[in-house]
């Protein structure tokens, strides 16, 4: 039964036009229109170097991480510059700024890196970005003095404690020099393939992933006795409805892989979009991103007890808002709400798309992007549960 139901969902499912067109045809729509638009606007360009300024008290000259980090990132001979640097006061970075002679300042303030800026553009969301990335090695530099200084401490004479400042100043200077001798994970890679452009295609693959909601969404309204005839029959027959509901969404899940199949073709041999050498990756994060959407198509399914076609424009709403929040319609929108309000997209499953992508461009670690990925197997499991829940909780008084 369960490899019939298979076959079943899915030829309905690629006989259904309106679910051909939304999950297959419209993100390869849409991809070319961003291509006829976009396709000369970054012609062999490269980022340019970003004017910004810092300023000097004595907290930051004393902070070797931010130092060293910007030192390096700024540094003339370098092929991994990103910033041309001006070290001064506060007032002076305020005017320099006011006059818009830099896009933003950074300011280390009581141990609190802070960020200034005038406008929000992909420049001023760089510039956020290294400062997130050189906090997190600052965090994991101290982390690892303060290991050392239990150590230490342990291995101590019980009369020798009045020595603790002294073993930690010693340590921690250890530790902070070592972080001289580390290069910074941010680095400058326009030059080979970093496009503003990939921004819209990154949050096309979002789409198409969540569009797969759509599919799974029709699949498991087969299955409901409140939907369609074959659900009446179905609920009413001695088959297993666990083995019926997951080759129904196992069906919707293959489809959606070959949407996206066909979309990757599509981008990489017709419109010669460059996705990088983390091509795996981003197939990998595809996978996960489609399976979120899945989830999104059966949670819609089972707990709104509306049409077809509401069930549908609920699904579409939510994705086209979320990759909004993403950056589809400008990247400024992205930078907005992380600053304003991180929690959206921390809950946003197309930005945990975007965001593992972008991921891949800007840092030498895969940290971040394995967290997004996480992240949407975690949204996807939820989503699961509360369709389960909901499924077992359904009573009909006749069918």
């Amino acid at each position: 039964m369960f490899t019939h139901n298979f076959k079943y969902t899915l030829k309905i499912l690629f006989k259904n036009k309106m679910l051909i067109f939304w999950t297959f045809a419209f993100p390869i729509i849409l991809g070319t229109f961003f291509q006829m638009a976009f396709s000369d606007i970054e012609k062999n360009e490269k980022l340019d170097i970003i004017d910004i300024a810092i300023v000097n008290n004595q907290e930051f000259k004393d902070n070797t991480i931010y130092r060293e980090s910007f030192k390096a990132l700024s540094d003339k001979e370098s092929e991994n510059r990103l910033f041309s640097i001006q070290y001064v006061t506060e007032e002076k970075a305020q005017n320099l700024l006011s006059d818009d002679k830099i896009i933003g300042y950074f300011l280390l303030k009581d141990d609190n890196p802070k960020v200034v800026v005038g406008t929000s553009d992909i420049n001023q969301t760089i510039l956020k970005f290294v400062v997130e990335e050189i906090s997190s090695k600052l965090e994991i530099m101290r982390n690892v003095a303060n290991l050392k200084i239990e150590e230490e401490k342990k291995n101590m004479p019980l009369g020798d404690m009045g020595n603790y400042n002294s073993l930690y100043a010693s340590v921690y200077g250890q530790v902070m020099e070592m972080s001289k001798e580390n290069n910074t994970n941010i680095k400058n890679i326009s030059s080979n393939h970093l496009s503003y452009t990939m921004i819209e295609f990154y949050t096309l693959i979002a789409m198409a992933c969540l569009y797969s909601g759509i599919l799974s969404m029709f699949a498991m309204n087969q299955s409901l006795a409140n939907m369609t005839t074959t659900g009446k029959r179905m609920a009413v027959s001695p088959t297993s409805k666990g083995k019926i509901i997951l080759s129904s969404v196992l069906a919707s899940y293959l489809t959606s892989l070959i949407g996206i199949f066909l979309l990757f073709l599509y981008t990489i041999f017709v419109l010669h979009v460059d996705y990088g050498n983390q091509i795996l990756y981003i197939i990998l994060l595809a996978f996960a991103g489609s399976l979120a959407g899945l989830s999104l198509g059966v949670v819609t399914s089972c707990c709104f007890k509306v049409s077809d076609n509401t069930k549908t424009g609920i699904i579409i709403s939510i994705t086209m808002l979320g990759c909004f929040l993403s950056g589809m319609m400008g990247i400024t929108m992205k930078y907005i709400v992380d600053k304003n309000i991180p929690i959206v997209n921390k809950l946003n499953p197309a930005n945990m798309i975007t965001d593992g992508f972008y991921s891949l461009y800007y840092y030498d670690t895969l940290d971040r992007f394995f967290f997004n990925f996480f992240s949407l197997l975690v949204f996807a499991t939820i989503l699961i549960v509360i369709s389960i829940f909901y499924l077992r909780r359904q009573k009909y008084d006749s069918i």
